[in-house]
């Protein structure tokens, strides 16, 4: 019997050992030449297509030895490659490049400069020397500290500049936005009779406008070869000029040249996707900057985009590339593009590039009813009114973790650290984005949602823009429209048309942001159907323009506050349960949402501002209590007010990339300094804003000698708006003193609230003011 169990076993092992598919490895090395190795990657490639056709349920492992593999052409991998896997020696000792080696022969053109011909055959816009990209031949000169385009003139393209150059033609032009939304790249194709240039381009971003007349630089011109580092290559006569680093022997240094737009290609279809393909262990460098090539955009998002990077991915799943590093790429780095399913992203080092790090970016024909710019619109009559996307080609269910990002975005600057956009459920965990010129993670609209966004660390960004957020959306979907009216009357008569897209809640959790030129958290035009709670912003607050259905709770908000933006009437968002360091910063609302309560505030001159509008009746104000802000350590004590309104504490060190090698180099945000909550301390009264107008306490002498006061109290008003209610017909103006109300004396601003929050039912209230040193007696309207 016993024999009989150990046979009958043995079978079993057998017919398994059978069934399960054989690994086969192809060794790569670019130094030995042997029976079980090939010399080159694409020899690899063709071996692996060979085994597969031979075996289709063969496993491929191509193990790639330390070495610089230079690419002559893309690594396409297909169907017929599923199950493979590339994986290289370690980032640090495998290179795959988009690069070739340039064997020069150096002459010194002037004390400075020296020339060398090319092959003919031979075009580039990236010139490596000794690993480092080096700088196209531009005005102004490179200056790392030098804002946009490290370095920016007003008159980079002026006549006079034209007409200093002998060739014109075949310059780029940078230039900013004229509202700092993103860039422009134009080539000059030639010179009018007027001297000025004839530019083509201009595609690369989707809010039209002319170009910013300060943000200007151009490059690719040889008469602004003027200062090391920088080349230029003239094509017509095939020489490469080169002003050399002080103290560099240009005989000695490898020079590389940039070829290939992209590296490896992993292509497959909805039908016939391309399966479990894993890339790791490697390092890819030196492709061509992309920002001339077709552009497209992302619905009526202010995006367009080039859809390609080094690593592309379309018609995938369950496909990954981890433990990679990214640097000197000319354009995007990973792009997903169309349909990908469980995608993962992960513990890669991506920095040093030219555009957007990571994009998740579906097809256009998923969306139904799509509209491809701010101003146009398909008519609610012509409308597709179903929900959701009406087929495939969309990226889900993927993942961008533990990944090191910055210093992308070193030539375009409409980009991001990650990009969505007409995709579903894409989760962006544990990664730190710092050092970019616009978003650290950007949401391109409402199509479909389900995202989750958590435990990142993003700071240092619009560096190079403006109007923007270390996160940013937009969601101008079906129910968006330029004109607001429309919009409204839309979404009243159709309540559930902004989640006809956003059909799934994306959320935000857990996230540390910090930007000092626009937002922490930025919901621009439209953005539908957020949960965001538990995350610190440590700078410029958190701002919700219109949109429908955002729950925003038990977040801090450090020295700022909701940034409330044309809110509609019915906008059922919520606001509660959380820190902010400031009254809300509200811009011209129809509502106040659903519920905004349990907040804490700073002090009670910000509370009453919110609860004049019967809001916040069971918020509260007072110090927090953190415990350790000064180290970013924003838990509260056990006694903080906070808790009693029903805060609760999350963790404060699990923000960012967790891989240890990674998490020991990468920056941390700058600590803020807390601003004194107290309304004045003997310091001038803070500016607060009420119904619009902004008023300040009267409290130095200066004020009460210049507007002709018997004491230093009251509330000047230091500026109106056209539209408050306290401003219409006969009343209040600019430098007014208000020095009663309903009969009792004004002496701060924190008296004038508290009074008129009592007085807010009579909607209107009888006030005494000093208007050009005289004393006047007004009613004005209050709500």
């Amino acid at each position: 019997m016993r024999k009989l169990f150990l046979l009958l076993m043995g079978c079993i092992f057998l017919f398994f050992s059978a069934c399960k598919p054989k690994v086969i490895r192809i060794v790569v090395d670019s130094t030995l030449q042997s029976e079980e190795s090939v010399a080159l990657l694409d020899k690899a490639w063709q071996q692996a297509k060979q085994v597969k056709k031979e075996d289709s349920s063969a496993l491929i492992e191509i193990i790639v030895h330390p070495g610089e593999y230079n690419l002559k052409s893309p690594l396409v991998i297909t169907p017929e490659l599923n199950g493979t896997s590339i994986i290289g020696a370690g980032s640090d000792k495998v290179s795959i490049k988009g690069s070739v080696p340039l064997d020069l022969k150096w002459k010194s053109l002037n004390e400075n400069v020296y020339e060398a011909t090319i092959a003919e055959n031979l075009d580039f816009d990236q010139l490596i020397a000794d690993g480092k990209v080096q700088i196209l031949a531009r005005y102004p000169n490179y200056n790392e500290d030098g804002g946009m385009w490290q370095g920016y003139a007003k008159d980079a393209i002026s006549i006079k500049r034209i007409a200093s150059w002998k060739n014109p033609i075949g310059a780029y032009f940078n230039t900013m936005h004229k509202g700092k939304w993103g860039g422009f790249h134009f080539r000059i194709t030639g010179v009018n009779a007027d001297g000025t240039a004839i530019l083509e381009g201009g595609q690369q971003n989707n809010r039209p406008s002319a170009p910013h007349t300060e943000y200007r630089m151009v490059e690719n011109v040889f008469e602004e070869l003027d200062s090391a580092g920088e080349w230029y290559l003239d094509r017509e006569k095939h020489k490469l000029y080169y002003w050399p680093q002080k103290g560099m022997d240009i005989q000695k240094l490898n020079f590389e040249a940039s070829v290939l737009k992209s590296l490896i290609e992993i292509k497959g279809s909805l039908e016939n996707p391309v399966k479990n393909i894993t890339i790791q262990g490697i390092k890819f460098e030196h492709t061509q900057r992309t920002f001339m090539e077709e552009y497209e955009p992302l619905l009526r998002s202010d995006w367009t985009i080039y859809r390609g990077g080094a690593v592309f991915f379309e018609g995938t799943e369950n496909c990954s590339i981890e433990d990679c590093e990214f640097t000197n790429l000319g354009g995007n780095v990973i792009f997903a593009s169309a349909y990908n399913k469980g995608l993962k992203i992960a513990g890669n080092h991506i920095h040093d590039c030219g555009a957007s790090a990571i994009c998740f970016v579906g097809d256009a024909s998923a969306v139904r009813s799509p509209a491809f710019q701010y101003g146009q619109f398909v008519a609610l009559d012509k409308m597709d009114t179903i929900s959701g996307p009406q087929n495939e080609l969309y990226p889900r269910e993927c993942i961008a973790e533990n990944n090191l990002i910055h210093r992308i975005g070193r030539i375009e600057k409409q980009t991001a650290g990650v990009q969505i956009s007409m995709a579903m459920d894409i989760t962006v965990r544990h990664n730190s984005i710092y050092d970019v010129p616009r978003a650290g993670i950007n949401i391109g609209d409402g199509t479909w949602g389900g995202h989750i966004l958590e435990y990142n660390d993003v700071f240092n960004t619009v560096l190079e823009s403006g109007d923007h957020g270390s996160f940013n959306s937009w969601g101008r979907d079906r129910f968006w429209h330029p004109k607001r009216h429309v919009m409204d009357s839309m979404t009243t008569a159709n309540p559930n048309m902004p989640k006809w897209d956003a059909i799934h809640t994306t959320i935000i959790r857990n996230n540390r942001f910090r930007c000092d030129h626009g937002w922490d958290i930025d919901l621009d035009d439209g953005s539908t159907n957020y949960h965001i709670y538990n995350n610190l912003c440590l700078n410029r607050g958190i701002k919700l323009r219109e949109g429908f259905y955002r729950v925003v709770e038990n977040n801090i908000i450090v020295n700022n506050s909701l940034h409330p933006h044309v809110w509609f009437a019915n906008s059922e968002d919520v606001f509660k349960k959380n820190i902010v360091g400031d009254a809300y910063q509200d811009v011209g609302l129809l509502g106040w949402g659903k519920e905004l309560d349990y907040n804490l505030f700073p002090n009670e001159e910000s509370m009453l501002k919110s609860q004049i509008y019967d809001r916040d009746m069971n918020s509260a104000f007072g110090d927090p209590l953190f415990k350790n802000p000064e180290h970013l350590d924003f838990i509260v004590a056990e006694n903080s007010p906070a808790l009693k309104l029903g805060f609760v504490n999350f963790p404060m060190d699990q923000f960012g990339v967790q891989k240890p090698a990674y998490k020991a180099i990468a920056k941390t945000p700058e600590v803020p300094v807390l601003k004194d909550s107290s309304i004045s301390n003997g310091k001038s009264s803070p500016v607060v804003a009420w119904l619009r107008n902004n008023i300040k306490s009267v409290d130095t002498e200066a004020e009460q000698s210049a507007y002709g006061l018997n004491m230093p109290e009251g509330v000047i008003l230091l500026s109106v708006w056209k539209h408050s209610p306290a401003v219409k017909g006969n009343g209040l103006k600019k430098r007014d003193v208000i020095l009663e109300v309903e009969g009792v004396k004004i002496k701060s601003s924190l008296d004038f609230l508290k009074i008129t929050k009592k007085y807010q039912k009579l909607g209107k209230i009888h006030v005494v003011v000093m208007r050009n040193q005289a004393e006047q007696n007004l009613f004005i309207q209050i709500n």
